[in-house]
């Protein structure tokens, strides 16, 4: 097991015979006796191929299903006769699928991969059949949240079953692939939503994912046969229902509040003001419940302290909140520019195809060095520089170079995903790979929220404080500047003289994002440059002389 440890360098392989760790090393792998870790048997790659496929089914229609409210929210407001229901749709199922995700690793440690994809499947399909079916905007929320649910088990157990079936040195490759189709649900979602909205209806979007959810679920049940931890005690005396219920409580009061906040509700509304204090208040009792209490905690905080844990964890973090940055307003960029939201979105296809590229072209490198730590900086470079180039964006220049730098942040992006997962389950022992692993979604989740509260403040702020150094002495500048911030349709009826002032307010409320987020990028890259370099075996056991 690999220590972080001065007397190591950083090509210690993970399992020689290290010495043994004193009270300095406390920030190391903890030890867990109280259960036994049964590694399954290396399989043919026939076998792999039939399960992955298996699981990649549900990330695929997860991914969907996760961008298909883009295009079908308007019309399901519509049908309801409520636009507040509008904001709940997408957060809904944001705020359950990154409330789930940090417990399904150490829950099917437990109870193993296979019950925990299959009862994924089973929630992600009643939500899907709840949202088609609904006949109440109540309904459709808790259909949200139910498919939330399902969603982020079969996003987080997929990775966990890869984990669990391909040594470290192939890894990266199958995380590729696994993010290839998340990559194509993603992309394919909006359009597949506004389709079948014109042609049959929002409601057979949800519906017809149900057929395809169950069969996926019986290929699971079929083909995957991962053993669970054995232990003495029982499996639910073995679960940590005080830490998951603490940990479930800070996500969605943090999420609750990130999300409402200037969006659903202003940001001194009770809502806002008293779910983000409660989170942090939660956050401790879950940090201390588990160091002090949890026999097997559902994060062990301990793992959080080893250095290449700790900076992969944030450099997720941050990067995540530059992403979501980037694809929120790019394509306000195109937007302001004059096209429609469907071609707007369109163009967010360079930093899909560059993600895709990304994270197969690192798996491909690890599988064939070993080595990911230089090409951790690589990609963040990458990343970095393709953030900083989108504030050079101008109203008056060719779109082409703007492919190009979202092409840059989706290979930074893609690669940084396959490089720190790597990172994170190279650091510690088999027995943490699928926790540790959970609570990278969990950074990943609230760091996309985080991004996007930041950029919208940035945004806004400069924003309405460029109108109004331009036009607030000007007759009923105020009614007209906040038609401007309500619509993009208003650039198309603004006042004589107004329109250069206007275009030009809105370049700098951009690239105030862009610069924003380059700065959010390269401390991300810092961070990430402190991970440490561990072996990548090339068997599930992490023993050989060929581990490296």
């Amino acid at each position: 097991m690999a220590i972080d440890n001065p007397r190591l360098d950083e090509e210690t392989p993970l399992l020689r015979d290290a010495p043994k760790p004193t009270a300095a090393d406390e920030d190391a792998i903890e030890q867990d006796t109280a259960e036994e870790t049964v590694l399954p048997d290396e399989i043919s790659t026939r076998r792999l191929v039939v399960i992955l496929a298996s699981i990649y089914v549900g990330v695929f229609l997860g991914a969907l299903d996760s961008t298909v409210v883009a295009t079908l929210a308007a019309p399901i407001s519509t049908s309801f006769r409520s636009l507040t229901l509008l904001s709940w749709l997408a957060s809904a199922y944001l705020n359950a699928n990154a409330a789930c995700q940090p417990l399904s690793g150490r829950l099917t440690d437990i109870f193993g991969r296979k019950a925990g994809l299959v009862v994924s499947n089973i929630l992600f399909a009643l939500g899907n059949l709840m949202c088609g079916l609904a006949n109440s905007e109540w309904m459709m929320i808790a259909g949200r949240v139910v498919a939330g649910m399902g969603g982020g088990g079969l996003m987080a157990i997929s990775t966990f079953v890869a984990s669990d079936l391909v040594p470290l040195r192939k890894r990266g490759l199958i995380q590729g692939v696994g993010n290839v189709c998340y990559g194509t649900g993603a992309g394919l979602g909006g359009i597949f939503g506004g389709w079948v909205n014109d042609v049959w209806g929002w409601r057979v979007a949800f519906l017809a994912q149900v057929p395809l959810v169950v069969i996926s679920g019986f290929l699971v049940w079929w083909t995957v046969n991962i053993p669970a931890k054995k232990s003495e005690k029982s499996k639910l005396s073995r679960v940590d229902f005080l830490g998951s219920f603490t940990l479930l409580v800070t996500l969605v009061l943090l999420l609750l509040g990130l999300n409402s906040g200037g969006n659903i509700v202003p940001w001194n509304h009770p809502l806002v003001t008293v779910s983000l204090p409660l989170s942090a208040a939660s956050l401790c009792v879950f940090i201390y419940v588990e160091t002090y209490i949890a026999s097997e905690p559902v994060i062990p905080v301990r793992l959080l302290l080893n250095r290449t844990v700790a900076a992969a964890c944030l450099c997720n973090w941050f990067l995540t909140m530059v992403t979501f940055m980037v694809l929120f307003y790019v394509p306000i960029f195109y937007q302001a520019k004059g096209l429609s939201t469907t071609a707007s979105g369109v163009r967010l296809i360079p930093q899909s195809i560059g993600s895709s590229v990304g994270s197969l072209g690192c798996g491909l490198i690890m599988n064939r060095t070993g080595k990911y730590k230089i090409l951790s900086i690589c990609v963040m470079v990458s990343f970095c520089l393709g953030t900083g180039l989108l504030a050079t964006l101008g109203f008056d220049r060719p779109d082409w170079p703007v492919y190009i730098y979202q092409t840059l942040v989706g290979i930074g992006y893609g690669g940084m995903l396959t490089v720190t997962l790597l990172a994170v389950i190279s650091a510690v022992s088999h027995d943490h790979q699928a926790v540790i692993t959970s609570a990278t979604y969990a950074f990943r989740s609230t760091g996309s929220t985080i991004g996007v509260t930041i950029a919208s403040t940035v945004y806004q702020n400069i924003l309405v404080s460029s109108l109004n150094e331009k036009f607030g002495g000007r007759k009923g500048a105020d009614e007209e500047i906040r038609r401007i911030r309500d619509s993009f349709d208003e650039l198309k009826h603004l006042p004589e003289g107004w329109k250069q002032g206007v275009m030009d307010s809105f370049a700098g409320a951009l690239r105030g994002v862009f610069l924003t987020g380059m700065g959010i990028a390269v401390i991300g890259a810092v961070c990430g440059a402190f991970m440490r370099q561990h072996t990548l075996h090339k068997n599930l056991a992490r023993r050989g002389s060929n581990a490296r």
